[in-house]
């Protein structure tokens, strides 16, 4: 049995969060970048259950925990 592979709109639908690519790349430009002691689910713009599912994905190492940390790495990138 695979694993399903999620990426960034899946993850952005998954949110209920327009999942469109320019809306994703506006989403992390808007908010990066996040400062370097903030954890992604500590982040003030989710709501508290999109920051359950965060957190959720990466201590559980469920399979949202890859595309979960491709966006914590994007927006903890500093501004080019």
């Amino acid at each position: 049995m695979e694993t399903p592979v999620h990426n960034l709109s899946m993850l952005f639908a998954q949110l209920g969060k327009a999942d469109d690519a320019p809306a994703i790349a506006r989403f992390i430009e808007t908010w990066r970048p996040l400062a370097s002691n903030v954890l992604l689910h500590e982040a003030s713009f989710w709501t508290p259950a999109q920051a359950t599912f965060l957190c959720e994905a990466i201590l559980q190492d469920a399979d949202w925990a890859e595309v979960v940390d491709e966006l914590n790495v994007e927006l903890h990138a500093a501004v080019h």
